[in-house]
């Protein structure tokens, strides 16, 4: 006697929606930019009514040239009472890092806490065919992790 099927139809199975854990979608966009000629008083107001700690450095061609920060700031404060120079007319081209840490906005929230992990910073420009697109922190990967309830990620 042959065997039947007790089995309702099959059902189309829907993939779900995936999340994303790519880093462009993680970031931040509107970022406060600085220019190698603003000087850094400038800088330190800026930093202190917008509560950051830091901030990309663009040329006149929008293009991240380095990252201007509080530390940046503190280190040329100490040297210049040291050596007694003024330091209030010191540019950002002066004090900034330059060939700062990046992260390309293709790359997954996995990747950038790779770089967070290795090199220790708390931010990351996000460059997206080489153009400043945003800032990733540690904190919004995080956040991202949090945000994903899955045991299976994917790219």
């Amino acid at each position: 006697m042959p065997i039947k099927s007790f089995q309702a139809a099959r059902q189309k199975l829907v993939p779900k929606r995936q999340k994303s854990l790519l880093v462009r979608d993680y970031m931040t966009r509107n970022l406060i930019t600085f220019s190698p000629q603003q000087s850094i008083l400038e800088v330190m107001r800026i930093l202190i009514r917008n509560k950051i700690s830091g901030g990309p450095v663009l040329d006149d061609m929008s293009r991240l040239i380095g990252i201007i920060s509080e530390a940046d700031c503190i280190k040329y404060l100490s040297e210049g009472k040291y050596f007694n120079q003024p330091f209030f007319d010191r540019k950002v081209i002066d004090s900034m890092s330059d060939h700062p840490d990046t992260i390309e906005a293709d790359k997954t929230i996995f990747d950038a806490a790779s770089v967070f992990h290795t090199t220790n910073r708390r931010r990351l420009p996000v460059l997206d065919q080489g153009r400043l697109v945003g800032q990733i922190s540690r904190q919004d990967v995080v956040k991202a992790a949090l945000l994903l309830r899955s045991q299976r990620w994917r790219k």
